[in-house]
């Protein structure tokens, strides 16, 4: 009797506290391998306390991709049945005050970090009739105040991926765009410090902003944890 083969998923962005790696958890549950990537400088420890297999990975840099698809290929003997596209940043800023390089390196991690990693992995996809899930936002729907770049970013990848279901269907493989709300993690840690310009026009407002780029997301998770936090 033969052995049968197993399920692989492949998850980007899993440092420790965020969507990644309670996505990768939740596989091992449903007996699907998952494979985590982190940031180069990120500790793996969170996932191999648990047995997840890692790998580093920079979704802007090509041979970050490309090197990861090596490992993956030599992993799984070439088989992949799921790609999740969950790594992501985000840059808190008013529209007029935005500093745009500040923008180009969030598309380059919300948008073209997707695209590249379809781009390299679509044949393994194909392969084994895979599925493709891109990790989008609320914001990309329904847009928030400074949160103009980053609704874009994720607006683009709602696009995007609407177009790659369509082109993907004759090949048999499925791809899932999640709308996510805000979800109790770490994933606005870099935003923590940011202020607004002193000459901003926004300027009466600075305290208001930086309360907002200091806030934890308003989960219910969060609220048991913290009563007195309004949602």
């Amino acid at each position: 009797m033969s052995k049968k083969q197993p399920k692989f998923a492949l998850i980007t962005g899993c440092g420790q506290g965020g969507i990644g790696e309670a996505l990768a958890k939740e596989y091992v549950r449903h007996d699907v391998v998952p494979i985590a990537t982190v940031l180069p400088t990120e500790s793996t420890e969170h996932l191999a306390e648990v047995g997840i297999v890692s790998f580093p990975l920079d979704v802007t840099i090509e041979e970050s991709v490309v090197a990861l698809k090596e490992n993956v290929i030599r992993l799984t003997g070439g088989h992949l049945d799921f790609l999740v596209n969950n790594a992501g940043v985000c840059y808190t800023m008013t529209a007029i005050d935005t500093d745009v390089e500040e923008v180009k390196k969030m598309f380059d991690v919300n948008v073209f970090g997707p695209m590249r990693m379809v781009h390299h992995f679509h044949q393994l996809l194909i392969d084994s009739g895979g599925t493709i899930m891109n990790i989008g936002s609320i914001g990309g729907i329904i847009p928030y105040v400074y949160g103009s770049s980053y609704n874009a970013s994720k607006a683009a990848l709602h696009h995007w991926s609407s177009t790659l279901r369509v082109e993907m269907a004759p090949f048999s493989v499925k791809v899932l765009t999640i709308i996510s709300g805000e979800v109790g993690t770490n994933f606005l840690k870099t935003d923590r410090h940011r202020t607004l310009p002193k000459e901003s026009y926004f300027s009466p407002l600075a305290e208001e902003f930086e309360e907002h780029v200091r806030r934890v997301p308003c989960t219910k998770s969060a609220a048991k944890k913290s009563p007195e936090q309004k949602c």
